[in-house]
């Protein structure tokens, strides 16, 4: 009996040996097809958990004989389900899993601004993107410029350059717009003599996406990035053409009427955005003046693409903006000019500019990138008995080097920045020559799944140098590190130094319509030289089938030898303007339901030898709220709310606080898109609070501008789509 027994024993022992089973299985992201490191695979009924590695991979172990099912989640992604019966035919075999995105979840995003073209949550330096679903909402609220595409951004702010011409400027994190550079593809387009204009001939329609990089990036870009960059990135030719037209209209007088259409062959694509913008003078206040002005713009912009082979490939694209602006007393604008009305402002402006890029890939790894852009501006401003023309022409070129690795990227590259400003008579004395050459050098190392760090080195010399340092000379180091420190929670930190070459284009020459403005002696005067840390933790689970999202930054950036116009003349204050905050970004999503807060706390101040002030019109408090209803090609609604606190002027004065509110809805079809938007629903409008200007109406002195001016604006369109 006992040797019965024994053997019992004995025979169950083999069999429990021989049940146990393993499962190897590989997770992926059925979208891009990339693997999965940190998914979540479980076996319920045996109560097994494991996370698939750095490569993607996941591994069961003794698993008995018997039907099993294994789940397998990534925040983000669906569930997916497989349901097997051990011992399977082929233990050995690797399974996939390929996890689609689940509803309302944006596809991945690629950033260009670094060069490394990095997936956004892999890059160690905090950037922003708004891809193409979003800039397609935006095209409907504004399809002419993206002046409101950026006044809607957390931490970035528009400021009105002028009263009656409509022309602004941008600010990040509360320095002044000529700390902040704007790109189109990697390349500045938009600087000098253009900067107050730019916001206002830039259509989104032409746009697939917009990055934002808050802080110094002027050792990724050179000089004029010490708050940071807005990277404009244009739409190139898909698979299937496209063939789209944007007609709209707005209740204050505008028209916009744009064609976009592309088209990918085997070694050739196209692109061809097309564009007539025009707006009647308008006045909701009855003051007298436009708070927009008449104005007529034509745009045209081609590209050329081509792909060699698999190794090279390239385009070529050409710009060309005309646009005629006229604002001031609406009686003269009318063109019944009399004695008593006779205020008016004129822009006339002419931008035609070429881009040429073209890639070679050496292998998988490593390629060698060209980039150059030609630009040729000239600007006619004129007011009663004054008229400022110029001409800029400026040039950019980049050599870069290219290097991937599995742990270490490497970018390493050469510039050449010229900027020709001739100013015709009567002011021919503010004319400046300059030419800036770069090396720079960045690195990426993931020194493991939850550290990475990006460092870069730029060392820029100016032709000709400004009095400090004494052969134009900048050295410019950064550092970012990204901290994974679970799937949910992740935290960046950096920083770096920036500069500022002199230049008289600011918001106040732009302001004083450069009325007066003494020459500038470069030689004399110090370059604007800064350093800035910013910080941020951001944390996005899964709460049933929502997802929330908090990203909490913080922010500091010192300038020094700061430029201001004193007495018509521009000099370096004996201190420094400094800039410090916090952004709150908050998001839930659930299904076809969004909300977002944001919220930006800023406190710039001028230190002027030791004498402490606000830097006027800079807003301590904005906070915005939005929230969308939206079923994919279908339907979409949407409203949102923005609050900017009480502001301090340059008259010493303070400003209101305000609140204003916007409403959309877009209802599609497979071709065509009906659309309704509306801004300021409340009718808020400066005038309310008294003139916006002192003086008389025939020599107005303008106030600050601060709130809106043309008040409640609706506008309603058609998006027609030929090629769907």
């Amino acid at each position: 009996m006992k040797s019965l027994f024994i053997l019992i024993c004995a025979v169950l022992s083999v069999h429990i040996v021989i049940a146990q089973n393993t499962f190897n299985a590989i997770i992926r992201n059925d979208q891009n097809k990339q693997t999965l490191a940190g998914a979540t695979a479980t076996i319920p009924v045996l109560q097994l958990t494991t996370t698939s590695d750095s490569t993607g991979h996941i591994i069961f172990k003794n698993i008995p004989n018997g039907k099993f099912t294994i789940e397998v989640t990534y925040i983000g992604l669906n569930k997916q389900e497989k349901t097997l019966t051990f011992p399977l035919k082929h233990n050995a075999d690797t399974f996939e899993f390929d996890l689609e995105p689940q509803e309302g979840e944006l596809a991945e995003v690629t950033i260009q601004s670094t060069r490394t073209n990095q997936k956004i949550q892999d890059i160690p330096t905090r950037i922003e993107a708004l891809p193409l679903e979003e800039l397609d909402e935006k095209s409907t609220e504004s399809p002419g410029d993206i002046k409101m595409l950026l006044g809607e951004t957390t931490g970035i702010m528009t400021q009105a350059t002028s009263a009656v011409s409509g022309s602004a400027s941008f600010r990040i994190q509360g320095l002044d717009s000529r700390y902040t550079q704007l790109l189109q593809d990697g390349m500045p387009l938009y600087a000098g003599f253009s900067g107050s204009l730019s916001l206002l001939q830039v259509s989104p329609l032409d746009l697939k996406q917009v990055e934002f990089l808050k802080g110094s990036a002027s050792t990724l870009y050179g000089g004029g990035a010490i708050a940071g960059l807005v990277n404009l990135i244009s739409r190139t030719p898909d698979k299937d053409p496209e063939f789209n037209i944007l007609l709209n209209q707005t209740s204050a007088n505008g028209t916009d009427a744009s064609v976009y259409y592309s088209r990918k062959w085997t070694h050739f694509g196209t692109t061809l955005f097309g564009s007539y913008d025009y707006n009647g003078a308008y006045d909701p206040s009855h003051d007298g003046f436009s708070a927009i002005p008449l104005t007529h713009r034509f745009t045209i912009n081609p590209k050329i693409f081509f792909y060699g082979d698999a190794h090279n490939s390239g385009w070529l694209g050409v710009n060309l903006t005309y646009e005629n602006r006229l604002g001031g007393d609406m009686q003269v604008i009318a063109g019944h000019a009399d004695s008593l009305h006779q205020y008016y402002e004129r822009n006339r402006t002419l931008r035609f500019s070429t881009e040429f890029v073209f890639t070679h890939k050496i292998d998988s790894a490593q390629q060698f990138n060209i980039k150059n852009t030609v630009g040729y501006f000239n600007r006619d401003l004129g007011e009663p008995g004054f008229l400022f023309k110029g001409q800029q022409l400026s040039s950019f070129t980049e050599l870069n080097y290219v290097q991937n690795g599995k742990t270490t990227s490497w970018v390493a590259g050469l510039n050449a920045i010229t900027d020709n400003f001739t100013a015709l008579p009567p002011q021919s004395d503010l004319s400046y020559h300059q030419a800036t050459f770069g090396a720079f050098v960045q690195n990426t190392w993931r020194a493991a799944n939850w550290f990475s760090v990006e460092s870069g080195l730029r060392i820029d010399d100016n032709t000709p140098p400004p009095s400090q340092p004494a052969n134009g000379l900048f050295i410019l180091p950064r550092i970012n590190a990204l901290f994974k420190i679970s799937k949910e929670l992740t935290s960046r930190i950096g920083g770096g130094f920036g500069y500022k070459m002199p230049n008289l284009f600011n918001d106040q020459s732009e302001e004083d319509g450069y009325q007066n403005i003494q020459p500038l002696n470069i030689g004399n005067t110090k370059a604007e030289q800064s350093y800035g840390l910013n910080g941020d933790v951001n944390y996005r689970t899964a709460l049933g089938d929502a997802f929330f999202t908090v990203n909490q930054l913080f922010f500091y950036t010192r300038v020094n030898h700061a430029l201001i116009l004193e007495n018509n003349a521009f000099v370096n204050t004996p201190g420094f303007v400094s800039s410090q905050g916090t952004e709150t970004n908050l998001k839930l999503e659930m299904d076809e339901l969004s909300f977002y807060i944001g919220y930006t706390y800023t406190d710039a101040k001028l230190n002027n030898a030791g004498n402490i002030t606000e830097q006027p019109l800079t807003p301590k408090n904005r906070v915005s709220f939005d929230s969308a209803y939206e079923m994919e090609d279908d339907f979409r609604v949407g409203i949102e709310s923005f609050y900017t606190s009480p502001q301090l002027l340059s008259s010493g004065t303070t400003g209101h606080g305000f609140i204003t509110f916007g409403a959309l809805i877009e209802k599609s079809w497979k071709h065509f898109d009906l659309f309704i938007n509306s801004e300021d629903l409340t009718d808020l409008r400066q005038t309310r609070w008294g003139s916006i200007y002192t003086g008389t109406i025939t020599h107005p002195d303008f106030n600050d501008i601060y709130a809106p001016l043309d008040g409640v604006v609706v506008n309603a369109g058609i998006k027609i789509k030929l090629l769907n």
